[in-house]
């Protein structure tokens, strides 16, 4: 066993006699799913509960500059923990990465999306939805693969906006929009793609989605926001978020 195995054990074994705390968490909406499995699991194991609100990235900045008491931030992205982390208002060197996101075209129609995507280039649908690219970094990563396809200019007309990726999704499951840049891990069941068609999206056409996780102030004397940050590097968290589509 070697030292570090050792150590987390000693901390897990540590937890279950700490006293039961409660973290406040605010959590990219792409990562709904998986936390709130990942929550579940860590208060069974731990008595710690996590306290979960879920949105746009670019959201929770605004509202934890304006004194917002999350005492966690799980982002979709690495520049915003970062910035936070510069600008003072979480701890220095807490942050890491708990995922790296997937994008997927997806639509709620079987056999609509192809295989290799080009129906963004010869489909007839009327809307395409994406998430608001300066809240979601999902959204701006939509942006990239359709500059990057060439087809920006010819879809702006087409584009619906939602707040967060969580609406972005809405938008397409419910047939307002017949196509959707949305996160791998929305249209995941069981390990497998939901009803519908999708495309994953090729790496190579958009900046890498590294999601960064960070102790913010409020955070920085809180047990439970200690044991939760220690818990998503679990082997046992892990398993649950690449359940959903990401990696590390």
């Amino acid at each position: 066993m070697t030292r570090s195995i050792a150590l987390a054990g000693w901390v897990f074994a540590a937890l279950h006699t700490a006293h039961a705390d409660t973290v406040s968490v605010a959590v990219a909406a792409n990562f709904t799913a998986p936390m709130q499995k990942i929550a579940a699991v860590f208060e069974a194991d731990t008595g710690h509960k996590a306290e979960l609100s879920f949105g746009a990235t670019g959201k929770f900045y605004a509202q934890i500059t304006h004194g917002a008491p999350f005492q966690v931030l799980l982002s979709a992205d690495d520049t915003t923990p970062a910035k936070l982390e510069r600008e003072g208002k979480a701890a220095p060197n807490s942050r890491f990465t708990y995922a790296i996101g997937t994008l997927v075209l997806w639509s709620a129609q079987a056999n609509y999306v192809d295989a290799q995507g080009d129906v963004l280039k010869k489909g007839d649908f009327k809307h395409l939805a994406i998430a608001n690219p300066k809240l979601a970094p999902y959204g701006a990563a939509a942006v990239q693969v359709m500059d990057k396809l060439g087809v920006a200019a010819a879809l702006q007309p087409r584009l619906v906006q939602g707040e967060n990726i969580a609406q972005t999704f809405q938008f397409v499951s419910t047939g307002n929009a017949q196509l959707g840049l949305v996160a791998l891990s929305q249209v995941i069941v069981d390990g497998k793609v939901r009803s519908g068609s999708a495309w994953q999206v090729p790496a190579n056409l958009h900046d890498p989605i590294r999601q960064d996780a960070v102790l913010l102030n409020p955070g920085k004397d809180s047990p439970a926001a200690a044991a939760l940050l220690t818990y998503l590097r679990s082997d046992k968290a892990r398993a649950i978020i690449q359940s959903y589509g990401y990696s590390f």
